[in-house]
């Protein structure tokens, strides 16, 4: 079972894809990645030695704040910002959309389930 910061990465996917399965890792970040740890884009999950594996483990670990991390930094920053009453963090106490859509026919699934 091939397990990176604590997600099990699916084994039929290829690496560059997998690695987005890991909050914090989009595709451009997955490709620096495999780069750096000579690991080929194409290949499968299943087909990575444990050593691959390991790198790959030790590059993220390294040089990148994952999963649990960095939820608790962006959850940090947003009770941050509604504590020092931030425009932004008015809206995200008032569950409304943050960064300047429109209200009137759109966010319905911001607005719902408000009283």
């Amino acid at each position: 079972m091939s397990n990176i910061a604590g997600v099990n990465l699916p084994m039929n996917k290829q690496v560059v894809y997998a690695l987005r399965y890991i909050f914090g890792i989009g595709l451009t970040r997955a490709i620096q990645i495999c780069e750096a740890t000579d690991v080929e884009k194409t290949k499968r999950v299943s087909e990575l030695s444990e050593e691959e594996l390991a790198k790959m483990r030790s590059f993220i670990d390294k040089n990148f704040k994952v999963e649990h991390d960095l939820r608790l930094e962006v959850s940090g920053n947003i009770k941050h910002m509604i504590a020092i009453r931030s425009y932004k963090g008015l809206r995200h106490q008032a569950h409304l959309p943050v960064n300047g859509q429109q209200t009137h026919s759109n966010a319905r699934t911001r607005k719902k389930g408000r009283a």
